[in-house]
């Protein structure tokens, strides 16, 4: 994101108001970007419907949303999962990922589909963070830190720190380049995505998203470098210009390969293994970037590269079109059992959460790019912490395995209660409306 120029509106409800004038003057209602999206082939209702009658129907809805959104329309805004497709197909360049992100803050706003949905997720979140981490490391990803000058600001997003030792081995990438970098991340650190699509909350994802982007600016960064893809695309393409800042905002694998001749000087240290590389279509340059460093790690041999659907797995992007979803994966799983690939390299946090479950019912090694990076920098790789309850369902013992982590933590719950909630919390019920009983009182 290049630094951008301050004409954005006052208020993120009034630029929401500005971007929707711009798409309902420029958009032809022409339908080439529900033609071309390929969740439409997986729905029986929208294969059916005619394209140009369901871009029409999401725009008629915007422009009057007193009555619910045409079921075909509202479908395909559900189900949009930010694959990129659309965006290169629109004659007059309009970036329908962007329009459907903007609609279905509006039909949460009328629907309320998520209630609470930031309250319980911050919960979670630190719950399950406090299972796996010694109060040290969670507070180096979930405290607000001093302002202090640097030259990067590494922005982990909130979910991202469900899985940490994804965020800790990027870390440590970084450390061994020099990089003089802050922390930012956690629910204190919200890009404003979850109160404004999720819970349609405009006014109050405004000020999240200003403050947080206020929070990188007290500490002078030249850049700040991004890991969830949902914080990407909301801050640099859903309210992108909302409000202007002096950084630059990067995706951490663009960092890295604009300091590859580097990187390639401390990889020292072969990593003899035959991968399979997970990428995701709305993130194709990202996927690029991973293709690239892997290429230039000793010993690496990449067998194939699968881009799925989407731009990350997980709640808001590929799993909102399920089906699609399915059959795409089926074909990954089965790529992995085979007998000339070692492991699976995953993409983002949620890639990996889903593809180490995968893997650990189909039998084959799943293993985040930060982490190989990591061994041909002849360093030890972060554990996998979140592994030892993978796959589990006695959620007893569980909390009583996590207790001196849970006290040491702060976390001061029931046992008995915590371990009737922690299925909901490893499954993200927060994302469909439950955990409810991590909703505030009213």
């Amino acid at each position: 994101m290049e630094t951008q120029q301050n004409n954005a509106p006052q208020t993120l409800t009034s630029f929401y108001a500005h971007a929707w004038e711009d798409l309902l003057s420029n958009c032809t209602r022409c339908g080439k970007c529900v033609e071309v999206c390929p969740v439409v082939p997986f729905d029986a209702t929208l294969s059916a419907a005619k394209p140009v009658d369901v871009v029409t129907g999401v725009l008629d809805f915007m422009q009057d949303s007193s009555q619910p959104m045409r079921e075909d329309s509202a479908l395909w805004t559900y189900q949009c999962n930010g694959c990129y497709e659309c965006i290169s197909s629109c004659p007059v360049d309009i970036n329908p990922r962007r329009m459907l992100m903007l609609a279905n803050a509006q039909v949460s706003a009328k629907t309320h589909p998520t209630p609470h949905m930031f309250h319980k997720m911050a919960r979670a979140i630190r719950i399950l963070v406090a299972m796996q981490l010694v109060p040290e490391d969670a507070a180096r990803l979930l405290k607000l830190k001093k302002p202090k000058d640097v030259d990067v600001v590494f922005f982990t997003g909130c979910n991202p720190v469900r899985t940490p030792q994804l965020l800790f081995n990027a870390m440590s990438v970084l450390e061994a380049l020099g990089v003089n970098y802050e922390v930012m991340g956690g629910p204190a650190s919200c890009c404003g995505v979850i109160h404004s699509k999720w819970e349609g909350d405009l006014q109050r994802g405004g000020k999240v998203s200003e403050q947080t982007l206020h929070r990188f600016g007290t500490f002078n960064p030249k850049k700040v470098l991004n890991w969830c893809p949902s914080c990407s695309i909301h801050l640099t393409e859903t309210i992108k210009d909302y409000r202007s800042v002096s950084f630059d905002f990067d995706h951490i694998t663009k960092f890295l390969i604009e300091r590859e001749d580097e990187l390639h000087k401390l990889f020292t240290t072969p990593v003899n293994m035959r991968v399979v590389v997970h990428t995701h279509h709305g993130m194709h340059d990202v996927g690029q970037n991973v293709m690239r460093l892997m290429r230039a790690i000793p010993g690496l041999t990449i067998v194939d590269e699968i881009e799925e659907p989407g731009y990350m797995c997980g709640v808001s992007s590929a799993e909102r079109a399920p089906a699609l979803k399915e059959h795409v994966r089926a074909q990954t799983i089965e790529r992995c059992k085979q007998g000339d690939v070692d492991a699976l390299v995953s993409l983002y946090h949620a890639c990996h959460r889903q593809l180490a479950s995968d893997g650990k019912t189909h039998d084959f090694q799943v293993l985040n790019y930060a982490d190989l990076l990591v061994r041909a920098l002849g360093m030890e790789p972060y554990a996998d912490t979140l592994e030892q309850f993978r796959g589990r369902t006695d959620y007893r013992e569980m909390v009583r395995e996590a207790a001196p982590l849970l006290e040491a933590n702060g976390i001061d719950m029931d046992p008995d209660e915590l371990a009737k909630v922690l299925p909901e919390i490893f499954a993200m019920a927060e994302w469909r409306g439950g955990l409810c009983s991590f909703s505030p009182e009213e």
